[in-house]
């Protein structure tokens, strides 16, 4: 009866002492709350090579203990591009937590890095770490869909098609039917070596008459996305080409979106209901959309073939959209399943 009592007081006297050891003690100094502030203001100021500096400096303050710092700084080396920084931060934070869920964020977090590093060279190495990353993350966490659908394209980009298509059905299970990312992740499954193709981001709207357009739900068409705006000059200019492009495809396979960058909803409306846009149409006041598509001037066009692969990008006026869309649409007409359907 002794052992329990004295184990369980012996507990209980370090607990203390554990507590005292594991305290953040880095957060109250000055220099570490210096190098947080700093870092934040540069942010502010949009000066985020500087900002990852300052993170970097805090962190070396708080000897890679800050979670929620290191997650920062991974989302900013990211956003610049320094991806085997990126991953060099993924994996203090992945010592940083504590939870099976949190060490398998931080391990996808890594294998993502690592994927982007090894770039469009696809080199082998890169996506090998990469992979074990992502098997790391899954280990922790068998329903990290996130994990699952990258590591399917890492496999696919080495050649592992049958193993990319388990990964991408396993994503499926862990993810509703109504996730923007669902149909992408089904062709996926279907046909691995789609994932290797530069694919359009998934994404679902609500357009202006109450329908949900779903971009990879628009299978077995063309997508043309027109990126615009009512006080746009030389938007004003194209609408006459675009209404003529909507008017000469009329029952062919081509879906229009048109993505406004209009704050005033009222005069958006008025101004479609004038011109006759009877084609989708979609406000995106907050420009999220658009920074999915990194759109950062109009007019902008991308168009979109029939499995969702992302064929061409044009900016400003002149550009010969109808020309892209005359050859994507006979590709369609002439696919076996088209002719099928016939």
């Amino acid at each position: 009866m002794r052992r329990p009592a004295l184990a369980a007081l012996l507990f209980l006297l370090c607990l203390p002492l554990l507590q005292a050891q594991s305290d953040p003690d880095y957060k109250s100094n000055p220099k570490f709350q210096s190098a947080i502030a700093e870092a934040k203001q540069l942010v502010k100021q949009r000066q985020i090579p500087f900002a990852i500096d300052a993170y970097k400096k805090a962190n070396k303050i708080a000897q890679g203990r800050d979670a929620a710092l290191l997650s920062d700084l991974f989302a900013f080396e990211l956003r610049v591009g320094s991806f085997k920084d990126a991953a060099a931060t993924a994996s203090e934070l992945e010592a940083a937590v504590s939870t099976p869920t949190e060490k398998s964020r931080a391990a996808a977090n890594r294998g993502y890095a690592l994927y982007l590093q090894a770039g469009d060279k696809n080199k082998s190495d890169l996506l090998n770490a990469s992979d074990i990353a992502l098997k790391s993350a899954l280990a922790d966490d068998p329903k990290n869909a996130t994990a699952l659908y990258l590591d399917g394209k890492v496999l696919a980009r080495l050649g592992q098609m049958d193993a990319a298509g388990t990964q991408f059905k396993a994503c499926l299970s862990c993810i509703s039917p109504r996730d923007p990312s669902y149909l992408r992740t089904q062709h996926f499954a279907e046909n691995p070596s789609l994932s290797l193709a530069k694919m359009a981001p998934a994404f679902t709207v609500t357009a202006l008459d109450g329908t949900k357009f779903n971009l990879d739900a628009m299978g077995g068409r063309v997508v043309l996305i027109d990126f615009w705006a009512t006080w746009c000059g030389p938007c004003n200019e194209e609408l006459p080409h675009l209404k003529k492009i909507a008017k000469e495809f009329a029952g062919q396979p081509l879906v229009i979106i048109s993505v406004s960058w209009d704050s005033d909803e009222a005069k958006w409306k008025q101004f479609i209901d004038k011109n006759e846009m009877t084609w989708v149409q979609y406000r995106d006041a907050d420009h999220y959309l658009s920074k999915q598509f990194g759109v950062e001037a109009i007019p902008h066009y991308f168009t979109i073939d029939s499995d969702g692969v992302l064929t061409s990008e044009m900016l400003g006026s002149g550009s010969d959209v109808e020309g892209k869309l005359k050859k994507l649409i006979a590709r369609v007409k002439t696919a076996p399943a088209m002719q099928a359907g016939n």
